[in-house]
């Protein structure tokens, strides 16, 4: 039985995520597309596609017919309105997926933490960047004794980030940043993200750099090459751009990390792009595609667990 989805917010992301619904799942049914604008290209697109809609926010959704069988609502509006929408959502029963920087609920990166967070009655797809850089950050920790750090540079076309990216520019560096340490492992994280204003518009592209120690290069590539595979499942234009780069930090030379103090080890730099399938957005938006992917995964996971009984 398929369970009946609904979006709040009819911006870039939420339509994005309508659209991949909409192209098909064995799990999912759209049922209801909200916004705030009547206007929004979003809220248009859904009404041509026969989706129900409201301009009237979440209590204009709370007032729809098909409410009540709504079983997953996936929230694409911000950080300060999903902090409002989730404890209505909670006391309604819907589980509930947010696609904001709220960091509200155990962080889901799917390929690294799903099996043991999807039972939770609301789950955070972190941050775009997050879904990138995060596999990769977990692969390393994974092959090594200590990942003593890890940061992330994410760099996305100007154009793929909206009003809801750009008034959330805070909260997804700290929300990263602090992911990067509770999924990726790190002891310390920090995240970046550049909007490049380039034209034509460039591809989302994704460094990683780890401190490291014990472990060794071989088992990190390794490592890595399983998690772009588990990426690729889902976002067929992840990839790694160019060769894993490593760099020995000696005890004659070490690095200070704030936090942690002076450590040696080992360097690796990770190059990232990620193409999107243009479900709505251009293939640029990549940073679009892996957030509502992952999203679209995470609550199809969801469903087969409650369907199967298995909240695992």
């Amino acid at each position: 039985m398929k369970r009946k989805v609904a979006i709040i917010g009819s911006g870039n992301i939420g339509t994005d995520l309508m659209m991949k619904i909409l192209k098909g799942s064995d799990e999912l049914e759209m049922a209801a597309m909200v916004g705030i604008d009547p206007d929004s290209d979003g809220l248009k697109r859904a009404r041509e596609l026969g989706v129900a809609t409201t301009h009237e926010g979440l209590d204009g959704l709370r007032a729809m017919d098909v409410y009540p069988d709504v079983s997953i609502v996936m929230d694409a509006t911000s950080a300060y309105a999903h902090e409002k929408h989730h404890p209505v959502l909670v006391a309604d029963g819907k589980q509930i997926i947010d696609l904001t920087p709220a960091a509200i609920g155990p962080f889901v990166v799917p390929p690294v933490n799903l099996a043991e967070t999807k039972s939770s009655e609301a789950l955070n797809m972190v941050t775009c960047g997050g879904q990138a850089t995060i596999p990769m950050v977990y692969a390393v920790r994974r092959a090594v004794d200590r990942l003593i750090y890890g940061e992330i540079v994410a760099s996305v076309s100007s154009r793929s980030a909206g009003p809801g990216t750009r008034a959330n520019i805070d909260e997804f560096t700290q929300t990263t940043s602090r992911a990067i340490e509770k999924v990726g492992g790190a002891e310390r994280g920090k995240a970046i993200i550049i909007l490049n204003p380039a034209d034509p518009p460039m591809l989302m592209r994704d460094t990683v750099f780890t401190l490291t120690q014990g472990g060794s290069e071989e088992a990190i590539r390794e490592s890595i090459a399983e998690m772009v595979k588990a990426v690729q499942s889902y976002v067929p234009g992840y990839r790694l751009k160019q060769e894993i780069q490593f760099e020995r930090i000696g005890d004659n030379a070490p690095l200070n990390v704030p936090g942690i103090g002076k450590v040696s080890g080992l360097k690796t730099s990770i190059f990232i792009e990620v193409e999107g399938n243009g479900d709505y957005f251009p293939p640029y938006a990549g940073n679009l595609d892996i957030m509502t992917s992952a999203a679209k995964a995470t609550a199809e996971s969801w469903a087969r667990a409650h369907d199967s009984g298995k909240a695992a």
